[in-house]
């Protein structure tokens, strides 16, 4: 048991290039994030690109929100966005999100994968499901942000 995987999917009523660039552009994850209401006094720091390959986004928060960094590190547009998560607060910890977009007619299948080595925590919860529990009802309640930002708005800043 050296790595571990969480997954979650959901349909959204509009096209992988609707979607895209709020996942492309980690300005756009505070209007979708799971994370983003943990501290009301969240602090971001962007660094890098504007979006893509090379953004980088950094932030601290409470215990809740805790310490760490995100990178995107590989794009095919319209339709996949890899990110490298290191967490050094509450626990050290670091994993690859991928975001895949699938087309299905006039919807696309939006996937939420994430991999990495498991901690100590990981790899005691995992065996009883608890940790893909735990961290997929957070990816549940993204992609249904997701989803309600897409459909809803277009997409676009309002």
């Amino acid at each position: 048991m050296g790595e571990y995987t969480v997954t979650r999917n959901t349909t959204i009523a509009a096209l992988p290039d609707r979607i895209y660039p709020l996942l492309v552009d980690l300005h756009e994850w505070q209007r979708w994030s799971p994370w983003e209401d943990l501290d009301p006094d969240l602090h971001r720091d962007y660094s890098g690109a504007d979006s893509g390959v090379g953004a980088k986004y950094a932030w601290s928060g409470n215990r809740k929100a805790g310490k760490g960094t995100m990178e995107v590190i590989e794009v095919t547009e319209p339709t996949r966005v890899a990110v490298a998560v290191a967490f050094e607060k509450p626990m050290s910890s670091t994993s690859t999100s991928v975001f895949t977009m699938a087309p299905r007619g006039a919807q696309t299948e939006v996937t939420w994968t994430m991999t990495g080595p498991h901690s100590m925590f990981s790899r005691i919860t995992a065996p009883l499901g608890l940790f893909d529990r735990m961290i997929g009802k957070d990816f549940e309640k993204g992609l249904a942000a997701l989803k309600s930002v897409a459909e809803v708005s277009g997409g676009q800043r309002e």
